[in-house]
């Protein structure tokens, strides 16, 4: 069965302008243009159009998403790796939205965070109040619900802040001394924080960091956390990513 770029319009929620860029750019060609010049579409870019979408809600260019796809070497290892960006960020936003809270407030008292006491103690209503402005955010946004769980496991969560604290602030430090993105020593740190991540049950792969730090800078609310924290911190930290990506 085939599909007209006005069906293909309405199933979707692409515009009908935007069908008309994706094939002008090569990113999703239809399947054929009929002797009357309409363009039409199979099953086959149906699936590929939802490829797409996945990708845009990762905050992928359209360049990036058509490099991505060209890189697959089928449905399944695209749709795989969708999921694993798409979990991962979920997972590490967990993580890291109460260690941004907790350092902007301490940053406009001019105080700096005690690392080996910082989130001690913390019990799942601690956590629940910490997560909610966050939580209702994202269930809004982007239909993630972080506290859905019944048990939130709340010894995993101090530590992985933990962390994430001790990474965001050493990155801090980085940008604050002017390390290049390329610097080795840039490098190790973001090694060290993936390896944390993978060995306390969050995949990460490099990838999908690069896909998680274009999402903090494309997203006014979390892009201002970070840059509450740190000025240019954001930028800074998906630059990093990137050039680490790249190195691999």
């Amino acid at each position: 069965m085939l599909y007209s770029v006005n069906e293909v319009s309405k199933l979707t929620g692409v515009t009908v302008k935007a069908l008309y860029h994706y094939h002008k750019i090569g990113l999703l060609e239809p399947y054929k243009i009929s002797d009357a010049g309409y363009r039409l579409y199979s099953m086959n870019e149906l699936e590929r159009l939802q490829e797409i979408l996945f990708y845009r809600e990762l905050d992928f260019s359209l360049k990036d998403i058509k490099k991505a796809l060209e890189d697959e070497s089928g449905r399944l290892l695209c749709l795989t790796n969708q999921h694993e960006l798409l979990v991962a960020r979920k997972q590490r936003l967990c993580c890291m939205l109460k260690t941004l809270e907790e350092s902007i407030s301490l940053a406009k008292k001019g105080e700096s965070m005690d690392k080996d006491t910082m989130f001690r103690g913390l019990n799942r209503e601690e956590w629940e109040n910490a997560l909610s402005e966050q939580n209702d955010y994202l269930k809004n946004q982007y239909g993630v619900d972080l506290l859905a769980k019944e048990e939130i496991p709340v010894d995993d969560l101090n530590i992985k802040a933990k962390e994430a604290q001790g990474f965001l602030q050493s990155m801090s430090d980085a940008l604050r001394n002017h390390w290049a993105v390329t610097d080795r020593r840039l490098h190790t740190l973001v090694d060290e924080h993936l390896k944390f991540l993978n060995s306390h049950g969050t995949p990460v792969t490099a990838k999908s960091l690069v896909a998680q730090t274009r999402f903090f800078c494309h997203d006014e609310f979390h892009r201002n956390m970070l840059e509450n924290h740190q000025l240019g911190l954001c930028y800074y930290l998906c630059i990093a990513a990137e050039e680490f990506a790249a190195s691999e």
